[in-house]
Protein backbone atom coordinates (compact mmCIF):
# COMPACT_ATOMS: atom_id res chain seq x y z
CA UNK A 1 0.00 0.00 0.00
CA UNK A 2 1.23 3.18 -0.70
CA UNK A 3 0.11 6.85 0.80
CA UNK A 4 1.19 10.42 0.67
CA UNK A 5 2.47 11.86 3.54
CA UNK A 6 3.52 15.68 3.87
CA UNK A 7 7.01 16.25 6.03
CA UNK A 8 7.48 19.44 8.01
CA UNK A 9 8.48 21.27 5.34
CA UNK A 10 5.05 20.78 3.30
CA UNK A 11 6.55 18.25 1.03
CA UNK A 12 5.07 15.00 -0.33
CA UNK A 13 6.90 11.68 0.96
CA UNK A 14 5.65 8.73 -0.42
CA UNK A 15 5.40 6.20 2.64
CA UNK A 16 5.21 2.23 1.84
CA UNK A 17 3.60 -0.24 4.24
CA UNK A 18 4.48 -3.76 3.88
CA UNK A 19 2.83 -6.71 5.11
CA UNK A 20 3.19 -10.36 5.86
CA UNK A 21 0.19 -12.37 5.56
CA UNK A 22 0.42 -14.83 8.20
CA UNK A 23 0.28 -18.63 6.74
CA UNK A 24 2.61 -22.02 6.23
CA UNK A 25 4.19 -21.44 2.93
CA UNK A 26 7.51 -21.96 0.81
CA UNK A 27 7.30 -18.87 -1.44
CA UNK A 28 10.87 -19.56 -2.86
CA UNK A 29 12.90 -22.51 -3.34
CA UNK A 30 15.88 -21.77 -5.99
CA UNK A 31 19.23 -23.59 -7.31
CA UNK A 32 21.69 -21.64 -8.46
CA UNK A 33 23.91 -24.20 -10.26
CA UNK A 34 27.59 -22.74 -11.55
CA UNK A 35 26.97 -19.24 -9.59
CA UNK A 36 29.56 -16.25 -10.32
CA UNK A 37 32.20 -15.92 -7.51
CA UNK A 38 30.59 -12.27 -7.14
CA UNK A 39 27.69 -13.64 -6.04
CA UNK A 40 29.05 -15.74 -3.05
CA UNK A 41 31.20 -11.99 -2.10
CA UNK A 42 27.46 -10.55 -2.11
CA UNK A 43 25.70 -13.31 -0.26
CA UNK A 44 28.31 -12.93 2.53
CA UNK A 45 29.58 -16.48 1.64
CA UNK A 46 33.02 -17.27 1.19
CA UNK A 47 34.14 -18.10 -2.52
CA UNK A 48 37.01 -19.56 -2.11
CA UNK A 49 35.50 -22.15 0.10
CA UNK A 50 32.23 -22.40 -0.97
CA UNK A 51 32.78 -21.72 -5.09
CA UNK A 52 33.81 -25.50 -4.99
CA UNK A 53 30.93 -26.76 -4.41
CA UNK A 54 28.97 -25.53 -7.56
CA UNK A 55 25.03 -24.45 -5.85
CA UNK A 56 23.73 -22.09 -4.03
CA UNK A 57 20.08 -22.99 -2.19
CA UNK A 58 17.92 -19.97 -1.19
CA UNK A 59 14.29 -20.92 0.18
CA UNK A 60 11.87 -18.35 2.11
CA UNK A 61 8.95 -19.50 4.52
CA UNK A 62 6.41 -18.39 6.37
CA UNK A 63 6.35 -18.24 9.34
CA UNK A 64 9.96 -17.45 9.54
CA UNK A 65 10.86 -19.35 12.37
CA UNK A 66 10.64 -22.44 10.13
CA UNK A 67 13.86 -21.44 8.84
CA UNK A 68 15.46 -22.97 11.94
CA UNK A 69 13.55 -26.39 11.44
CA UNK A 70 14.23 -26.26 7.65
CA UNK A 71 18.26 -25.74 8.06
CA UNK A 72 17.87 -29.07 10.32
CA UNK A 73 16.39 -31.00 7.89
CA UNK A 74 18.95 -29.89 4.67
CA UNK A 75 22.08 -30.22 6.92
CA UNK A 76 21.01 -34.16 8.39
CA UNK A 77 19.26 -34.79 4.21
CA UNK A 78 22.25 -33.66 2.12
CA UNK A 79 25.73 -33.02 2.06
CA UNK A 80 25.36 -28.86 2.38
CA UNK A 81 27.01 -26.27 3.88
CA UNK A 82 24.59 -24.05 5.93
CA UNK A 83 25.37 -20.33 4.67
CA UNK A 84 22.41 -17.82 6.49
CA UNK A 85 19.56 -18.76 8.60
CA UNK A 86 16.96 -16.05 9.40
CA UNK A 87 14.40 -16.55 11.43
CA UNK A 88 13.36 -13.56 11.28
CA UNK A 89 12.73 -13.28 7.74
CA UNK A 90 12.41 -16.74 7.05
CA UNK A 91 15.23 -17.22 4.44
CA UNK A 92 17.67 -20.03 4.02
CA UNK A 93 21.00 -20.20 2.24
CA UNK A 94 23.14 -22.76 1.99
CA UNK A 95 25.92 -24.43 -0.26
CA UNK A 96 26.50 -27.57 -1.92
CA UNK A 97 26.92 -29.88 -5.18
CA UNK A 98 23.83 -29.24 -7.55
CA UNK A 99 22.49 -32.45 -6.86
CA UNK A 100 22.87 -31.89 -2.91
CA UNK A 101 21.15 -28.81 -2.90
CA UNK A 102 18.32 -29.68 -4.82
CA UNK A 103 17.80 -32.73 -2.66
CA UNK A 104 17.92 -30.61 0.51
CA UNK A 105 15.10 -28.87 -1.03
CA UNK A 106 12.65 -31.52 -1.78
CA UNK A 107 13.51 -32.64 1.71
CA UNK A 108 12.58 -29.74 2.95
CA UNK A 109 9.93 -29.37 0.68
CA UNK A 110 8.01 -32.65 1.55
CA UNK A 111 8.63 -32.83 5.24
CA UNK A 112 7.06 -29.34 5.45
CA UNK A 113 4.03 -30.65 3.18
CA UNK A 114 3.37 -33.76 4.51
CA UNK A 115 4.13 -32.92 8.14
CA UNK A 116 3.18 -30.23 8.77
CA UNK A 117 0.55 -29.05 5.90
CA UNK A 118 2.77 -26.25 4.04
CA UNK A 119 1.80 -24.81 1.06
CA UNK A 120 4.65 -25.37 -0.96
CA UNK A 121 5.64 -23.42 -4.34
CA UNK A 122 7.62 -24.92 -8.00
CA UNK A 123 11.45 -25.53 -7.03
CA UNK A 124 13.27 -23.04 -9.57
CA UNK A 125 16.99 -22.96 -11.46
CA UNK A 126 19.30 -21.40 -12.99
Amino acid sequence: MNFEDLNASGEKKMRIIQEQVPGKQVTLAHVIASPDPIIYRKLGLDPQLDYQRSAIGILSMTPPEISVIAADIAMKKANIEMGFIDRFSGTLIFTGRVAEVENAIMEINDYLKTKLGFTICEVTKT
